[in-house]
């Protein structure tokens, strides 16, 4: 990606909370918030499938080094699951492979099918996806019409609740672990209740920490990009915002510094992995304490005052 070239890039450092829009996929809609902020520096926490609206925590400069941990966070999502139809993909975009009529379904019947899927459950991710086997993302050999197993793993899925249905869907509300495929549990639950299914309509409502989100549009954030830095800049949460659930430690200027150094030092914290902050309240670092002894695990670089 080149910069535009009315705008150079800059350094911009936090978390935006895009509501990504429908037709895009997750790497579409990051570069896209790039450009909007000419960030140097960027990355998203867990892809969205292009059919999926809703929450996509953008990181941009040292931001990007907590993505992962952003990725591991439990979600919540909003899903029309249509029934009657398998696709190839598991949802509206893909390819019909099988019709089946609905059954009469009442509450009572949804909600038996369901209590099967939620806790810890083996789950087959959908075979267009981006796991990779033998180095290569499955949606590729999917593309091919190449024969492969998806085998299946073990993920979480906290709670499901019926929110609504008609005679050939139904509104859920999922909450899971990370790496739960919500086509795969349309997919499945279609298949417990005698019919086939696939997902019709999907977004994401929050991210872990991210619970009750403040959500910009990336129309939102153009508007505010004609505006200037400032403006934008104004809806960045800073480092610590996506670390909220992190033990915390609060250096003192000469640990601070030492820390800064690389050094090991004692401190009087529980052992086990912690945010270190400054005596500001701002991110130094994720760290380890052993044994009462301080380390650095990753530092976040402070730009310039």
């Amino acid at each position: 990606m080149t910069p535009s070239p009315s705008r150079a890039w800059r350094p911009v450092h936090g978390i935006v909370l895009l509501d990504k829009p429908q037709g895009l996929s997750s790497n579409q809609a990051l570069q896209r918030v790039r450009r909007i902020f000419g960030a140097e520096k960027g990355g998203h926490t867990g892809a969205l499938d292009p059919l999926a609206t809703g929450l996509l925590p953008i990181c941009l400069g040292e931001a990007t080094k907590i993505a992962g941990l952003l990725l591991e966070g439990d979600k919540c999502y909003l899903a029309r699951v249509a029934l009657g139809v398998e696709t190839d993909t598991d949802d509206a975009e893909g390819r019909m492979l099988q019709q089946r009529p609905v059954p009469a379904l009442d509450h009572e019947r949804v909600a038996a099918a369901l209590t099967p899927f939620i806790g810890r459950i083996r789950q087959a991710p959908p075979r267009y996806s981006a796991l990779k086997q033998g180095g290569e993302p499955l949606y590729r050999k999917a593309r091919r019409g190449e024969e492969f197993e998806v085998p299946e793993r073990e993920v979480t899925v906290h709670a499901i609740a019926l929110r609504d249905m008609g005679e050939d869907w139904l509104d859920l509300e999922v909450t899971c672990g990370s790496g739960t495929y919500i086509r795969s549990l349309a997919r499945d639950l279609g298949r417990a209740l005698g019919c086939g299914g696939h997902i019709a309509a999907l977004r994401r409502r929050w991210v872990e920490p991210f619970r009750a989100p403040r959500m910009f549009t990336l129309e939102e954030l153009a508007e505010r990009a004609q505006s200037g830095p400032a403006g934008l800049d104004a809806v960045l949460l800073p480092i610590e915002a996506g670390l909220a659930h992190w033990p915390r430690i609060v250096l003192d200027p000469a640990q601070a510094q030492r820390l800064r150094q690389g050094q090991r030092f004692a401190v009087s914290a529980a052992d086990g992995p912690q945010l270190a902050l400054d005596a500001d309240g701002k991110a130094l670092g994720l760290v380890d304490v052993v044994r009462g002894v301080l380390q650095a695990r990753r530092l976040f670089q402070r730009p310039a005052a």
